[in-house]
């Protein structure tokens, strides 16, 4: 079975590992780096990118989590899990903590504040049709040339894939529409097995 682990630290944690389960792959919430062992991918869901880069010290995460996704570690991040798996940052924090991998640059709360949220329908490749749910969200504002942009709002991208890292600007977890995991989690079947997805 594939194991497929949720940062724990913040966020809508129970959501992502509902649609994991129902994807078919084994969640394993992750709150400490014992967890991480084992794992064939892991979740980065969204939060407060601040806060999660602060806990992700704090948790003693941050280095082992760098290191396994630099080694080639599948991740998924939504939302502020985007930003964490960004390359760089349009109006963050000078302290700000990343993970990195994504050859992009984010701009935090693109879209607006928390009254500004907003659902939209998507056509994203490789899925098809999936409802979006925006909160507080970024957008891709720069990706480099190994990116694949899945979706757009506009000219912004809000889903994006790089070799073994895949991110979304929304929410697919709030929807009750697991197709998102279930897409990263055919990519971790197809790797495991040595085929492209």
């Amino acid at each position: 079975m594939t194991r497929v682990g949720v940062l724990a630290l913040q966020g809508d944690v129970r959501e992502h590992v509902a649609a994991l389960t129902v994807a078919g792959a084994v969640p394993v919430e992750v709150r400490r780096p014992t967890d991480l062992e084992g794992l064939d991918g892991i979740v980065l869901p969204g939060g407060e990118s601040t806060t999660m880069g602060k806990l992700l010290r704090i948790f003693e995460l941050l280095g082992p989590l760098r290191s396994l996704l630099a080694g080639g570690l599948p991740a998924y991040g939504t939302c502020a899990g985007m930003i964490l798996l960004a390359s760089e940052i349009v109006d963050g924090r000078r302290d700000q903590e990343l993970l990195g991998g994504l050859d992009i640059t984010v701009r935090r709360n693109a879209f607006g504040s928390q009254v500004h949220s907003f659902e939209a329908d998507l056509d994203v490749a490789g899925v098809g049709t999936v409802h979006g749910v925006f909160i507080r969200a970024p957008w891709v504002e720069r990706a480099g040339p190994e990116v694949e942009v899945l979706a757009s709002v506009g000219e912004h991208p809000v889903a994006v894939r790089q070799g073994h890292l895949l991110a979304t600007s929304f929410h697919p977890e709030l929807t009750g529409d697991e197709r998102m995991h279930a897409f990263f989690v055919r990519r971790l079947v197809a790797q495991a097995e040595g085929g492209a997805s």
